[in-house]
């Protein structure tokens, strides 16, 4: 794990979005299209909003969600609806969303339709991630149903997910997925998540599921 400290929140979003540009800069100077997966939440917000307003091919950029909430589009908990307002505006406007979600009553009905569409853009070439005060990532959260098959080398790219710290079921990338990345950074904010980073570090997965990634990790961090 690499750890980066800014001085400040402001800075932070700047240096992190730098760094992504810079990255799928890179992956589509190698490759006919790139990949990016992003969390939801608001805390990326000003990274997205710095991001679509980047000069890049985005029409060869394909972008998925790190994990989403079962409900629609159009509600406030939406992970799909906030990115459609944040991130894939202005420039961005032009990349590719691969959905995570369908009008269907219980994930598990069109996982594998999803998971056939997330397939043809791996490995992800770019993932930004958040992490919470409990060590969760994506929607991968301590004492959820399906943690340890998703934990594992084997697991398939995209798992349901239930979780007592989650109000609906989720839907998540998986471990090997997120690890798959050839850029993976982390986004945290506050002494409590710093905190909570120290520890994951000596935690096993299953009790501090972020520690599945950190070894592939930079971690972009301000106060």
């Amino acid at each position: 794990m690499d750890l980066i400290e800014y001085p400040d929140r402001d800075l932070l979003m700047l240096g992190l979005a730098d760094r992504l540009t810079a990255d799928l800069a890179e992956a589509l100077r190698l490759n006919e299209r790139a990949s990016l997966s992003v969390p939801g939440g608001t805390t990326p917000g000003p990274v997205f909003d710095l991001l679509s307003e980047q000069a890049l091919d985005w029409d060869r950029v394909s972008v998925v969600l790190n994990d989403e909430r079962w409900v629609p589009e159009d509600s406030p908990r939406s992970n799909t609806g906030l990115l459609r307002k944040r991130l894939l505006v202005s420039k961005a406007s032009a990349a590719t969303l691969i959905p995570l979600y369908a009008a269907v009553e219980r994930p598990e009905d069109c996982i594998e339709d999803l998971a056939e569409g997330l397939e043809p853009h791996l490995p992800l070439s770019v993932v930004l991630l958040g992490m919470g005060a409990d060590m969760h990532t994506a929607s991968l959260f301590p004492g959820a149903d399906n943690l340890e098959a998703a934990l594992a080398e084997d697991a398939p790219p995209l798992m349901a997910m239930r979780a007592e710290g989650a109000a609906e079921p989720r839907i998540t990338l998986t471990a090997p997925v997120l690890k798959g990345a050839l850029s993976l950074h982390i986004l945290i904010t506050g002494a409590e998540k710093r905190a909570a980073l120290e520890k994951a570090q000596h935690l096993p997965a299953l009790e501090a599921p972020v520690r599945a990634v950190l070894g592939q990790a930079v971690v972009h961090w301000a106060e």
